[in-house]
């Protein structure tokens, strides 16, 4: 008999299709702008927001592109599974920096599709085909900060 890991508990209800998008985000900044993952998150039902690191704002052409890219992601109907592996099979594959203080030795890897991995504790779609339309509603530069707040919904 397979025995269930131990995972350390999340701490709210979160709504799948916004959360799976995070994901999808996460990765496209990644890949356009050579940044790290949202250095601070807001996901909710309505409308959510993410906020990035960056050397400087983006430009209208980057945002729109941005926007394209995470809806031909959503578009491609890809499965998203998960994983369970120990935290040093993690190291090296995943910034085990951002795991909280007494989390569990064994982690869950949230893969969506070949497009993205990443440690996560949070409820998920079955497939991208269940997500909608992604649209960026707002964004604001803090220059001092050098962050990027980018403000979205789903349709």
């Amino acid at each position: 008999m397979e025995q269930q890991p131990h995972l350390n508990d999340h701490n709210k209800q979160e709504y799948p299709p916004m959360h799976t998008t995070e994901h999808i985000i996460n990765q496209t900044m990644v890949r356009l702008f050579g940044c790290g993952r949202s250095i601070s998150a807001h996901i909710e039902r309505k409308k959510s927001k993410l906020d990035y690191r960056l050397a400087a704002c983006p430009t209208e052409e980057e945002i729109k592109k941005l926007e394209e890219v995470v809806n031909e992601v959503i578009a491609r109907q890809l499965p998203v599974t998960t994983e369970f592996i120990t935290q040093e099979e993690a190291q090296g594959r995943f910034d085990l920096e951002r795991l909280p203080d007494g989390a569990s030795e064994t982690v869950r890897v949230v893969k969506v599709g070949d497009y993205d991995e990443c440690l996560c504790i949070g409820v998920h779609v079955e497939n991208t085909s269940e997500i909608g339309t992604f649209k960026i509603i707002s964004h604001d530069w803090n220059e001092e900060a050098k962050r990027w707040r980018m403000r979205f919904k789903l349709v």
